[in-house]
């Protein structure tokens, strides 16, 4: 059976700059057998080719643009297939702006089609102009629906779901979120994926650290999950979701002997869950927020 992974990276291949142990041995088992693999990202400010760097970087080589996959293309994709021609107000950065303009998507301040809220700091002026250009009909588009995104274990940063929360807040009018979990972000990188594999794959598996985005994703899209435990998500919450991975690991390094060989471990199938157990933190997606509903502040951070 030929498998094909789509990875995600901040809490499955390194965290604070640091590579997760048994990284570097898994993304090498994956190239030296062949196997097809996507890293699948949320954060819209890196280019494809940012991200190969930083991995090479951090001690994993040999990457290239074509093995990532971020929502700023999944953004640009999404645009350049619904509404061809279009133009955008965007908020920002890099990797968004190289998306979008590579898809000859225009960026238009007077009267745009969409505003496109990414990752970046958005001035007070740029958030008043993007408020004006809803009022006067554009759509608003975000790329994810992170509110907050961890960057250590006691600091965070803002995400493009607070930023669009807060258009959301000043125009009245809902926000389309891109990105992981939309479905439409597993649609485009399945097809990606066959096109690296250069042929139909059979099975096609996510892993992530997330429950809410890559977990929840993967299931909608009918693909099996892997949850690591080695990011955001503990064992004790993964109860918690009605929606349950296909199996949890310690970490991608899991997996490195079962890539090498193709035998699928048998002690690695998902554990027993207890009780319910809830996080304390606030909501970090705007996933599931309607009209009626207005999203709550997160509470400070806790260590």
């Amino acid at each position: 059976m030929k498998t094909g992974y789509l990875i995600d990276m901040d809490g499955v291949i390194y965290r604070e700059n640091q590579l997760i142990p048994g990284a570097a041995d898994f993304v090498y088992a994956l190239t030296a057998t062949g196997t097809p693999f996507l890293f699948l990202t949320n954060n819209s400010a890196p280019t494809p080719e940012d991200l190969a760097v930083r991995l090479n970087h951090l001690g994993i080589h040999g990457l290239s643009a074509r093995h990532f996959y971020t929502s700023a293309l999944n953004t640009a994709d999404f645009l350049s297939e619904s509404d061809p021609g279009c133009t955008v107000f965007v908020l920002g950065e890099g990797g968004l702006l190289t998306a979008l303009h590579e898809r000859r998507i225009a960026n238009d301040a007077l009267r745009p089609r969409y505003v496109v809220v990414g990752e970046g700091a958005a001035t007070m002026e740029r958030l008043a102009k993007a408020h004006e250009c809803i009022e006067r009909g554009a759509g608003l588009l975000a790329t994810n629906p992170d509110n907050w995104c961890p960057i250590s274990s006691e600091k965070t940063r803002p995400g493009a779901g607070a930023t669009a929360a807060f258009l959301e807040a000043s125009t009245g009018r809902r926000a389309y979120y891109l990105g992981k979990p939309n479905g439409y972000m597993f649609h485009r990188a399945r097809r990606k994926l066959a096109e690296l594999a250069l042929s139909q794959l059979e099975q096609v598996v996510m892993i992530g650290d997330t429950m809410e985005t890559d977990i929840r994703g993967a299931f909608e899209a009918d693909m099996q999950s892997f949850l690591v435990l080695s990011g955001s998500t503990r064992i004790e919450s993964v109860g918690d979701h009605v929606y349950q991975p296909t199996r949890i690991l310690q970490s991608v390094a899991d997996l490195t002997e079962e890539v090498k060989t193709g035998v699928a471990s048998d002690r690695l199938n998902s554990p027993a869950f207890g009780g319910p157990h809830r996080d304390k933190f606030g909501s970090r997606h705007q996933t599931d927020i309607f009209a009626f509903h207005l999203p709550k502040p997160r509470p400070p951070m806790t260590k």
